[in-house]
């Protein structure tokens, strides 16, 4: 006789321009509480994944790469911190889930999530006005803030805040990535800000390598046939370009060091992100919007899980922000080149403003945060259930 279905506390919620199912640490099953293959495969099953039919038909996921996403959080382990936020971006069509960067579009729901479900002090959540929650984003182990507005004492996620690539305005959520670049080695890797890239039988491409926000490989658009304008469609559907972009990200982090041999890039879907920019030019906007040239300083593309996003990911947004404003870099280049505090740039479904501050410490280029806004809201609450699968 076949189990019943188990029933686990969840949220589905929107942040930014991503969807994904939220838990409180405590409210996992026992096995599910610890790192791990039962962790794993729990959540694996929650989004419905792997699904060769590529449709997440049988569970809450989007089977795209901005609607395949988990996140835990549980009070913070850290001091002068809030809540503890690990992220889990999981494969389409493998049993797979990479727990190796943040999202940045879902950070924006995190704390709305962390004060809805208590996980932050009510001493510090004012009745109205906006609470100011202390992230410690885990899988990367970096402080990011959350400006929560707050009504009468609840979220307040209605609001006339529009994000390109979101239907419907709702409430501002400013978010502030502290000290973005990677902790444990140089914000550029290789020591450079432009490197050669070589990819065999491929070529030799100009590319800035970053570890901000995310970690992400830039090339210029002209460089490998393309303007900077394309949408979705224009990449998603040739499956010999998206070839060419995961041989071209596979190459840079192996040349990151972020992984020893290229087949490894295969097991580390969601990074180093893949991105090409190109200087200001107007195009049609995915929603039909005109984007006209003299209202961006740059224009971005990013593929995320092999595929090209139909706006822009959070964490590559710091990265486009940070590099911008380190002079000689090809984002910044593309921006017009000098010293930038913040540049607007042109993505599938419109366009985005990201700030950052950079300097130059005994030769070493450091940025201290990079500040965007987001908007996020409660979609369901309550249960997920899955089939039992010995947790």
């Amino acid at each position: 006789m076949h189990k019943p279905q188990i029933k686990i506390p969840a949220t589905y919620m929107r942040g930014g321009t991503s969807k994904g199912v939220f838990f409180r640490l405590a409210d996992l099953p026992t096995a599910a509480q610890q790192p791990g293959p039962e962790r794993d495969a729990m959540l694996l099953r929650v989004i419905g994944s792997p699904d060769p039919y590529g449709k997440h038909t049988d569970g809450m996921g989007g089977a795209t790469s901005s609607t395949s996403k988990t996140v835990i959080l549980s009070p913070s382990s850290q001091a002068n911190h809030d809540v503890d936020y690990l992220f889990g971006q999981v494969a389409i069509d493998k049993a797979f889930i990479d727990w190796s960067g943040n999202c940045g579009n879902l950070t924006s729901a995190v704390g709305s999530f962390a004060v809805s479900s208590g996980l932050v002090d009510r001493n510090r959540v004012p009745e109205n006005g906006t609470a100011v929650v202390r992230i410690w984003q885990a899988n990367i182990k970096k402080t990011i803030i959350a400006h929560v507005p707050i009504s009468n004492g609840e979220v307040q996620e209605t609001g006339d805040f529009e994000l390109d690539g979101v239907t419907f305005p709702a409430a501002e959520v400013p978010i502030e990535f502290l000290d973005p670049a990677d902790g444990e080695g140089a914000m550029f890797p290789t020591g450079n800000l432009i490197d050669d890239l070589h990819v065999p039988n491929m070529g030799t491409f100009k590319a800035t390598m970053i570890n901000a926000g995310i970690p992400t490989i830039f090339v210029n658009a002209a460089d490998i046939g393309y303007l900077g304008t394309e949408l979705q469609g224009a990449i998603n559907e040739n499956p010999e370009a998206l070839a060419f972009f995961e041989k071209l990200r596979a190459y840079g982090a192996l040349q990151m060091g972020l992984i020893s041999d290229v087949s490894e890039a295969e097991a580390r879907q969601h990074t180093p992100k893949i991105a090409f920019v190109a200087p200001p030019a107007s195009y049609v906007s995915s929603s039909g919007k005109n984007i006209n040239a003299a209202d961006i300083d740059l224009n971005v593309r990013a593929l995320s899980m092999g595929k090209l996003h139909h706006a822009m990911m959070g964490t590559a947004a710091v990265a486009i922000g940070t590099a911008a404003a380190v002079p000689g870099t090809l984002v910044n280049l593309a921006a017009g080149g000098g010293d930038r505090t913040a540049v607007t740039f042109g993505h599938p479904s419109g366009t985005l403003r990201v700030g950052a501050e950079a300097k130059q410490v005994a030769g070493n280029w450091q940025v201290t945060k990079a500040i965007m806004s987001r908007s996020a809201r409660v979609l369901m609450e309550g249960w997920v259930r899955i089939p039992p699968i010995n947790i």
